[in-house]
Order: C-alpha cells, then sequence, then structure tokens
C-alpha cells in the first residue's frame, strides 16, 4: 500500500514544494514496479540488539568471559573493531538503529517510558515501515523502548515469552513458531534482549553483586558463573572487590545472552533459513556502569558488531572500517534492496561494500550526538571521532554528569563515590568525571583511556580549530538543533 504525502505534514523540509511531494511517492511507484520480484534472490535480515552490552566478548579479546556463539558467528562473518554508538542512552539509540538519523533530528532525545516519554517525530519513516513497504514481511521480539509504535510498525510481534527479554533462549524458541508458519516474502526479524541491563540494587550489601537479572533459573539457559578474581576489569572501572563481583554477575548475564543467540542460530537451521539470512549483531551502547552508558567517552561509544552473512566471499574477517549505528538502516535496505526516504542519505550511509574488507577507504570518521538519558539528565554532548583525534563538545559543561538511577545507585559507583572527591574510578578522579570542561580533545593513539585533555594545549590550537568546524558543519547538516549553540552562546 501506497501513503501517498499529506500536504499538511509537518515534515523535514516543511516548506518543500506539493509538486516535489507528489515526484517522490511516484519515484517510488516506478521503484517498487521495477523492483524485483517480493522473495526472489532477497535475503533475509536478523538484527540482534543487545542491551547495554559492552565489548566484552571473547572474539574482542576478553579471555574471562564466555561467548562461544558469538564467537563461532564472528569466525563465519566480519566483526568490526571500530563500531560505536552515536549515542549512548537506551530508547535514543534505538531510534537511531531504527532510523538512521541521529536523535537530535528524529526527536527521540531520551527515554520513553514513565514520567521520561520523549517522541519520535510523527513524519519520521522507520526501517521496519520501510522494509514492509518493500515487500518484507517484519516481526519484533524483545524490548522495543521506542515511540509511537505507529512510527516503528512492525508487521507482527511476538509476546507470551517465558522470562521475558532474560530468556534469550526461549525468546528464540518462540521465533521458531512463526519462522516455520511466516509468509512467502523475505522477512527481517528484530530481535532485542534485556541482557545485560542492570536490574535488582542491593545498596545495603556494597560488596554484593546487584542483579543484571540473575539469581533466578531460566527456562532451557544453563547457568554460568564467573569469580570475581578471575574477571577483567577495564582501566575506566576501579579495581576494587566490589567492581568485580558487579563484573562477574554481568558476564553471567552476557553467557546467557550469547546462548540466545546460539539457540536462534540453531532455530534458523532447523528451519532451513540460515544460509538465506544475513545476521547482524550488536548492542544499543557500551556497558552499564559510570564512564560507560550515558557517556560518550569510549566505553560508552564503543559497542560489538558482528556480521555474517551466506553470500560473503571470506569469513573470520577482521575490518577496522569505522561504522556506527546510524548506519545500520542503509546497510539493512542496501541488503534488503528497499528504497530509504529522499534525504536519509545525508544522515548515515551504508556499510554494506565494507563487509570482508579489512582496512576499506573512506571509513575512518564518526559523530556523536547525545542530549537525554532520564528527564532529569540534561546533558548535551557532540562528538567527532577520527582514527586518532576525538572531540567531545560539552555544552552543559558548568553542570555536574547527571547520573541515571541505575548508574547512580550502581555499587561500584557508590563506593568510590562516598571515599571522596579526590578518589580514584578507574583512571579519573570522582570529581573530574562529575565535573567537565566545555571541550575534551584527545590523542588516542597516545592516550586510549581519554585522560589528558588537549584542547588547552597551545600546541593543538590548529588542530582543536579544525575538529571544531567539522562538529559544527556536521550539526548544520544533520539539522541538529543544538547548532545555534555555536552562534548565541
Amino acid at each position: 500500500m501506497i501513503c501517498w504525502p499529506d500536504n499538511n505534514r509537518v515534515g523535514p523540509n516543511p516548506g518543500a514544494p506539493r509538486l516535489r511531494r507528489w515526484i517522490s511517492a511516484g519515484a517510488l511507484l516506478l521503484t517498487i514496479a521495477i523492483s524485483p520480484a517480493f522473495g526472489e534472490e532477497r535475503q533475509n535480515v536478523v538484527l540482534i540488539v543487545a542491551d547495554d552490552h559492552g565489548t566484552d566478548l571473547g572474539c574482542y579479546g576478553n579471555p574471562a568471559i564466555e561467548t562461544p556463539n558469538l564467537d563461532r558467528l564472528a569466525e563465519e562473518g566480519t566483526r568490526f573493531t571500530h563500531a560505536f554508538c552515536t549515542t549512548a542512552s537506551c530508547s535514543a539509540s534505538r531510534s537511531v538503529i531504527l532510523t538512521g538519523m541521529h536523535n537530535h533530528r528524529n526527536g527521540q532525545f531520551g527515554h520513553t517510558h514513565s514520567h521520561h516519554d520523549f517522541d519520535t517525530h510523527d513524519w519520521v519513516e522507520s526501517l521496519p515501515v520501510l522494509l514492509s513497504r518493500g515487500g518484507y514481511e517484519t516481526v519484533s521480539i524483545g524490548k522495543f523502548h521506542v515511540q509511537p509504535k505507529s512510527i516503528y510498525q512492525f508487521d507482527a510481534r511476538i509476546g507470551g515469552n517465558p522470562g521475558g527479554g532474560r530468556n534469550p533462549v526461549t525468546m528464540a524458541e518462540r521465533c521458531r513458531e512463526w519462522l516455520s508458519d511466516r509468509p512467502e516474502k523475505p522477512f527481517f526479524l528484530y530481535f532485542c534482549t534485556n541482557d545485560p541491563h542492570r536490574g535488582g540494587f542491593r545498596n545495603d550489601l556494597p560488596h554484593q553483586p546487584n542483579g543484571f537479572g540473575n539469581g533466578r533459573d531460566y527456562q532451557g539457559v544453563k547457568q554460568t558463573t564467573f569469580k570475581p578474581e578471575e574477571v577483567k576489569v577495564p582501566p575506566f572501572l576501579p579495581d576494587t572487590p566490589t567492581c568485580r563481583a558487579e563484573l562477574a554477575q554481568y558476564y553471567q548475564s552476557v553467557a546467557r545472552l550469547d546462548q540466545g543467540v546460539g539457540r536462534l542460530v540453531k532455530v534458523l537451521k532447523d528451519t532451513g533459513l540460515y544460509d538465506e539470512t544475513v545476521i547482524i549483531y550488536t548492542s544499543d551502547h557500551g556497558i552499564a556502569f559510570p564512564g560507560g552508558k550515558t557517556n560518550l567517552y569510549e566505553p560508552g561509544m564503543r559497542v560489538p558488531m558482528i556480521v555474517r552473512s551466506p553470500e560473503a566471499e571470506q569469513q573470520g574477517v577482521v575490518t577496522d572500517a569505522m561504522v556506527s549505528l546510524r548506519d545500520l538502516t542503509p546497510t539493512i535496505l542496501d541488503i534488503a534492496n528497499a528504497d530509504g526516504p529522499d534525504d536519509y542519505k545525508l544522515y548515515s550511509r551504508s556499510f554494506l561494500g565494507a563487509l570482508g574488507k579489512s582496512s576499506p577507504e573512506g571509513w575512518s570518521e564518526v559523530f556523536a550526538s547525545h542530549t537525554f538519558h532520564e528527564v532529569t539528565m540534561y546533558y548535551p554532548m557532540r562528538v567527532v571521532r577520527g582514527r586518532r583525534y576525538k572531540l567531545i563538545w560539552n555544552m552543559a559543561h558548568d553542570l555536574p554528569f547527571p547520573f541515571a538511577s541505575d548508574l547512580w545507585a550502581a555499587p561500584t559507583w557508590q563506593v568510590q563515590y562516598n571515599k571522596g572527591m579526590d578518589a580514584m574510578y578507574g583512571k579519573r578522579t570522582v570529581r573530574r568525571y562529575i565535573h567537565r570542561p566545555e571541550f575534551e580533545l584527545f590523542d588516542l593513539k597516545k592516550d586510549p583511556h581519554e585522560t589528558v585533555n588537549l584542547a588547552d594545549s597551545p600546541n593543538h590550537r590548529q588542530r582543536l580549530k579544525q575538529l571544531k568546524k567539522k562538529l559544527h558543519a556536521f550539526q548544520k547538516r544533520t539539522d541538529d538543533p543544538w547548532e545555534l549553540k555555536w552562534r548565541y552562546e
């Protein structure tokens, strides 16, 4: 069904001539008319999005964790070493994944649930809508966390899962029922777990873990536990008994997630669909510890990205192409041979051509844009990140950095915070974590943990100027409302 443009609609270009809209709609009709028949030589797509999973996998160099199924997927596909979210916040990031637009453009500035209640603009055309229009059957299961549903409309939603999004094994089995009795056309499956998100706080026991969905049995899941003394503590976190206990619990949640991925692969093989399906694995943003989630430091921005395609000429490729979650929508549309909105290429691009290549040209820079997490957490940041240098603009730098409720309650943070402002939290003091300068410029080659701010260095004055110019141009190109800050403040 073709929805003709509404002449009263306020969209990306509210002043655009009516004729242009009719021409666009006519072009869409022509495109569909000359496209291959639905289901003919077009691959299915499964997009798996974990919740708050950093790059803690065996294939990403963590020997202490157990992720055999994801590691095997990487062996059969392409693993990106430089994949990034654009905003380290759940709802906002998921809106980027499903629209190909930064959240400052699509309007999903922060969370959707409870009193937060941010909405995507009503003119946005999301990935499932575009795929459905292009002849795909679209289905979602698990965490959703974007709104309104009319914008993110799937043809079907699978519910009734025992254990909810915390049991990806039964999620996969629920998909078996749908896959075995689906329409005869290509499909897009959006598979979103709640693991390894935090949950179950125990602030009365500072040296005890605070959840991550553990402490109960899950149907079909083999419980995998880890010893705190054997976990790998990343440099941005303090190496304390409390932190190690929390990381062990986080690992357990990741191991449960990995089992769900393994079961989903088995379901695809059992239904004869594995060799016709592209599988993409990623996370909405980095790990849910202060310094990761809600931050645009590296632990917050870096995400896993594994793409397994049955048509790939090479397997087990590791690529350094710098991609971000905003590139998923055009990549999947490219796989599906489906059209996007006229202007979506202003915001993102397909990385399909980079698959199977270790160092493809033209993939050496990403941008990030964060404004809210919870509604009380206004702290707009914009980032340009190249191979070596990274600039963070903290627009609300006069304010203390705000905390997500789950991160503030995290025992790892509370223990260090209660020691005082000069206590070390990883590579920073508590004070430096909370109070940030307007601009942070880092040389990631010499300073991978982002501890030495070069923004005031005379030797880097020209570089700072160049990166500011790039950041400003990015904001103008993507219609960022906060671009006004350059002129009025």
